[in-house]
């Protein structure tokens, strides 16, 4: 439980230093410090002691080399109660330091400016900060690390009801803390330098997230849970919730799902989101319009579901949401309306509770996909492409209509976010049906074509890898489907593409697949 006399302050983000430091020397804690900092405590009134006056050595190499120094580390480092380095810090007359104060230079912000060129970023990359914060957490029975701003009124709070000591296990989460922040900060330096020499996938891969919030449970009632972000916030991290209940870990993974669909379309759409699938899509050339298409693809599923829409929530669009046959449990859009809002928090009865959230920034895909496997991860390139025209081209003899097209590859974006095996049927640039993580094809087509139920008639048919056999072109054909699309790539590709020609079909291949386990 240690006792704070002495703090040494060094920090590149001054939030909240001023009034830390002068709580600090309120309490008689001697404060050293250095450079800029030691310049805007002074300037504020509040004591303070150079470093390079106590180390009796000059700040060296611009700046480089301030506080690597015996007479820190030996201060930080030295165990009290081990009477031979007591011995030692007499000897070299070291004087202890109980606290650091620290946080480090912004390498991650300098970096992701445009044009910053390495020189520029070597010299963002902090050495003497690190340094003292690991001594200082090693010896985290005797000293107390303080990495982030957040900390001060914990730590001023205690000091004053404990006449300037710190309980053990205080310091002992700040600790732990310091290695956190110090190895998520090593870890941006090792990614940024592996990019400049073109490490698409690095040796050696180092993953850091924040804490954002700890979730009531996780996939089930019985699994714990919390919710990480990336250190820059985009997507769900970036989104602002305006109202309802807390967010559910499976709510979250819905919400992505949403967020990553709704993203493929430039003309309003929305999509309706359960256990991670879309069970219903629409794309129209108003907001209303197409959420009614959505919600319309499968209103059983729908029952429960998560909403994501890329436009503005105007008025139409809310009463539709809000209409009395649904229930929603969550919903994200680009913005609302002042009134619209009103309608979703209070038509129906479950407003109060609905989770209604805003995205912030853009809707840009992300870098990578990672999943977890026991023992490690796997890293992939996010799925970002959807078709190419150099790749997409007509097999059989007819070709498809206009408008067969468009509903084509509305089917097929939509089709790239279904769990494998997954068909998807669609006319009039809207969902009819949904087969979804079957284990065959047929039986995907099958569901889906049970889901569209008299709506197939007309539809088109996407498949989001090869078409193996036959039978799915057979049974589409059954139910009124016109056209299909598909990456195409199976030994049996001619004997499907014959069938769809004794049909009367028109078939495109894509060229590429969109599993998705």
């Amino acid at each position: 439980m240690p006792q704070i006399k002495r703090a040494l302050i060094s920090v590149f983000n001054k939030k909240g230093i001023v009034d830390f430091a002068r709580e600090l020397s309120s309490l008689e804690i001697e404060i050293l410090s250095t450079g800029g900092t030691a310049r805007i405590l002074q300037k504020s009134g509040i004591p303070v002691r150079d470093v390079s006056q106590y180390t009796e050595s000059p700040s060296m190499l611009g700046g480089r080399v301030k506080t690597l120094h015996p007479k820190i580390h030996g201060a930080l480092l030295a165990i009290r109660e081990n009477p031979e380095q007591m011995e030692e810090v007499r000897k070299y007359n070291l004087e202890l330091i109980d606290m650091v104060v620290i946080n480090l230079y912004p390498f991650l912000e300098v970096t992701q400016k445009e044009g910053i060129s390495l020189k520029t970023a070597l010299e963002n990359i902090d050495i003497g900060g690190p340094s003292m914060l690991r001594s200082a957490a090693k010896n985290f029975s005797y000293v107390a690390a303080l990495s982030n701003p957040e900390q001060y009124p914990q730590i001023i709070r205690e000091l004053k009801e404990n006449n300037c000591f710190l309980s053990k296990d205080t310091c002992f989460d700040l600790a732990v803390r310091v290695f956190q922040e110090v190895s998520t900060y090593n870890s941006f330096i090792a990614q940024y330098l592996a990019k400049q020499r073109n490490q698409e996938f690095p040796d050696i891969l180092n993953l850091s997230f924040k804490k954002r919030q700890e979730l009531r449970y996780g996939e089930n009632s019985h699994q714990r849970a919390a919710f990480y972000q990336e250190e820059k916030e985009t997507g769900l991290s970036a989104a602002q919730q305006i109202s309802g209940k807390e967010l559910s870990f499976n709510n979250l993974l819905d919400l992505d799902a949403a967020l990553g669909l709704i993203s493929e379309f430039e003309e309003p759409a929305a999509v309706v989101i359960k256990h991670n699938n879309p069970c219903g899509a629409g794309c129209a050339s108003s907001l209303a319009d197409a959420f009614k298409g959505a919600y319309r693809g499968d209103p059983l599923s729908a029952f429960g579901s998560i909403i994501g829409l890329n436009r503005r929530i105007d008025i139409a669009t809310a009463e539709e949401i809000a209409s009395p046959d649904k229930f929603i449990e969550a919903i994200i859009a680009p913005g609302y309306e002042e009134e619209a809002l009103d309608i979703l928090k209070t038509r129906q009865k479950w407003g109060k509770n609905v989770r209604i959230l805003k995205i912030n920034g853009s809707l840009a895909k992300e870098e990578w996909d990672i999943k977890k496997i026991k023992g490690g991860i796997l890293l992939q390139e996010q799925d970002k492409e959807t078709y190419t025209s150099r790749n997409l081209k007509t097999v059989t003899q007819r070709f498809p209509t206009a408008k067969e097209r468009d509903d084509l590859l509305f089917a097929w974006f939509v089709c790239k976010w279904v769990k494998s095996n997954a068909i998807v049927l669609a006319k009039d640039k809207t969902v009819v049906g949904v087969g979804a993580g079957q284990m065959s094809r047929i039986d995907a087509c099958l569901l889906a074509l049970k889901k569209a139920g008299k709506r197939a008639r007309g539809a088109v048919l996407a498949s989001d890898a090869f078409i193996p056999f036959p039978d799915v072109v057979e049974e589409a054909k059954k139910k009124g489907i016109t056209a299909l699309i598909q990456p195409g790539g199976a030994l049996k590709d001619n004997k499907v593409i014959g069938v769809a020609n004794e049909c009367e079909m028109a078939m495109l291949f894509t060229g590429i697949r969109h599993f998705k386990h």
